[in-house]
C-alpha cells in the first residue's frame, strides 16, 4: 500500500499572542528583548508584529474575537512544562539581572538543564511565559 503524502514545513514563521496593552508588549519584546518592529498588514483589528531573524511574534489586541490576553492560570505547577516559547540569549544570568532591573516578573529562576544549557522563565506583560536559554 503506498504511503500517504506528507507536508514538509520549511520554516517556523510566527507565534500569535493576545495582549491587553500593545504598547507594553512592544516595550517588552523590542526595548527589552531586542526584537525589531515588523511591518503589519492593515488589518481591521489592533495589533503589532515583532521580528527576530526569520521568526515573528504577532501580538493581537484582546477583543471578543481574539479572546482575553495571556494564557491564564491553568494550574501549571512546573513552569517549563506549561505553555511557553523561548529565546536564545548569550547569558541567561546577565539577562535576568537586566530584566529584574526593569521590573519583569520571574516565573522560574535560573536552572541548569541536564544537557548543560542554562534556562530561566519570565512573564511578559500579559502573563505569557517566555523562556530564556543559553549555553552554560
Amino acid at each position: 500500500m503506498p504511503e500517504k503524502p506528507t507536508i514538509q514545513a520549511n520554516a517556523f514563521d510566527h507565534v500569535t499572542i493576545v495582549c491587553a496593552d500593545l504598547a507594553a508588549t512592544r516595550r517588552f519584546y523590542v526595548d527589552l528583548l531586542g526584537m525589531n518592529d515588523a511591518t503589519r498588514p492593515n488589518f481591521d483589528f489592533p495589533g503589532r508584529w515583532f521580528q527576530l531573524g526569520h521568526v515573528q511574534i504577532h501580538a493581537t489586541g484582546e477583543s471578543t474575537e481574539s479572546g482575553q490576553a495571556g494564557w491564564g492560570d491553568q494550574g501549571t505547577k512546573v513552569i517549563p512544562r506549561g505553555h511557553h516559547f523561548a529565546f536564545a540569549v548569550e547569558d541567561v544570568a546577565a539577562a535576568l539581572e537586566i530584566l529584574q532591573s526593569h521590573g519583569v516578573r520571574i516565573a522560574s529562576p535560573l536552572q541548569l538543564r541536564p544537557d548543560g544549557f542554562r534556562q530561566a522563565y519570565i512573564y511578559n506583560p500579559d502573563g505569557h511565559i517566555v523562556e530564556l536559554v543559553s549555553k552554560a
